[in-house]
């Protein structure tokens, strides 16, 4: 189960690949594509020193073109493989560009900021015959996967509840470095951003299909970005079983944990850790396994919030590509956190429960929700 997603090395060797945007997540791109044998022929960022960051960084040669156009380099260079990891209101335009020339695209989070922009995505990919990953790269920690494997053995039983805690800090220098950070036309705010990726494992884990939510946001401590610093929600699911959201950017002094529980009738998980890459409990009635042991083996620990995850999220896209599959993490869950972010956000700017589906919604739908934006 955990082995699955090995090194693609060989797989990878003659798929071109491409990377648009230079920024801060930027390096676990090149890295996973490196680890994967992928043949990285360019480049992209509208700032040339982002990119000449990551050219000194990874030794590049002259062999890595650079664009700052990504127009240009996606006629020119014709890649087989593009990673989107640009501000994220940029996403989904970029993303169909891509996806209308043939290329297949690891789209980072959130894969849209409208739910209109995420149908797109999905009928393009189908259209055009290309693979469509959503960079939710948590699904692939050691710790999340054999908590997905507990529940596809039906090791909980009956699903009660499951919590998701997104515990962290953003000051005014991260906002600061980059102005379209917690705007509604170019981001949100800490859930869609920061929490996203845990609020993908919740409803991943918790069955997938909402019946209804009900969430309450607020700016306690972040007066000069437009969206929310923090935001809790409930979550109804429609195979009885409920979820918990509780996310922010307000800790101090610095970040304290993402964790997720997972409740059943015959089951207690924990995961925490920087970014639930650690099983804290473990603690099922079939005693098919020492807790103590569990918890040993799945304990990483990476040097940042990122994780491990792009490497085996990488090597699973390029494989998706060859035998002409789904990725692990389609466009299709990309659309179901994003559905679930706008949600929360509806919900709060209403003041009632948001049956789903969520028909038609956008991040730029809450400008002016607090007073500066």
């Amino acid at each position: 189960m955990l082995e699955k997603w090995v090194l693609n090395r060989k797989g990878g060797m003659h798929m071109k690949y491409a990377l648009i945007g230079c920024g801060r997540i930027s390096p676990n791109h090149i890295a996973a594509a490196r680890n994967n044998g992928l043949d990285i022929i360019a480049i992209c960022d509208i700032d040339p020193s982002c990119m000449a960051d990551k050219i000194l960084k990874f030794k590049f040669g002259a062999s890595v073109r650079q664009y700052t156009d990504y127009t240009e380099m996606i006629e020119k260079e014709k890649p087989d493989l593009v990673a989107v990891c640009t501000e994220s209101g940029k996403h989904a335009e970029i993303g169909l560009f891509c996806i209308e020339h043939g290329c297949n695209c690891i789209i980072e989070k959130p894969i849209a900021l409208s739910i209109a922009d995420a149908d797109a995505i999905i009928a393009a990919s189908i259209k055009y015959h290309v693979k469509v990953c959503a960079c939710h790269q948590n699904r692939f920690n050691k710790s999340i996967q054999i908590i997905r494997e507990a529940i596809d053995m039906n090791r909980f039983g009956k699903l009660f509840y499951g919590t998701a805690h997104i515990r962290w800090c953003r000051d005014h220098e991260y906002f600061d470095r980059a102005s379209w950070r917690g705007t509604w036309e170019q981001d949100g705010g800490a859930l869609m951003n920061q929490c996203i990726h845990n609020i993908d494992l919740l409803r991943w884990m918790m069955g997938g299909e909402i019946e209804e939510v009900v969430g309450m946001t607020d700016r306690l401590n972040h007066d000069y970005i437009e969206a929310e610093d923090m935001g809790i929600a409930l979550i109804k699911f429609k195979n009885g079983s409920y979820g918990i959201i509780e996310g922010t950017t307000d800790i101090y002094p610095k970040n304290l944990e993402e964790t997720l529980y997972i409740f059943g009738e015959k089951g207690t998980v924990k995961a925490g850790g920087q970014s639930v890459n650690v099983i804290e409990e473990w603690r099922f009635s079939d005693l098919l396994d020492d807790p103590e042991e569990v918890k040993a083996r799945f304990h990483e620990n990476p040097p940042n919030v990122y994780g491990y995850g792009h490497t085996p999220l990488y090597a699973d896209v390029i494989n998706a590509i060859q035998q002409d599959r789904q990725p692990y993490v389609n466009a299709m869950d990309g659309k179901r956190a994003l559905e679930l972010v706008l949600a929360i956000y509806k919900s709060a700017a209403e003041g009632g429960s948001v049956r789903f589906p969520l028909k038609e919604c956008a991040t730029i739908d809450f400008k002016g929700m607090f007073s500066n934006s």
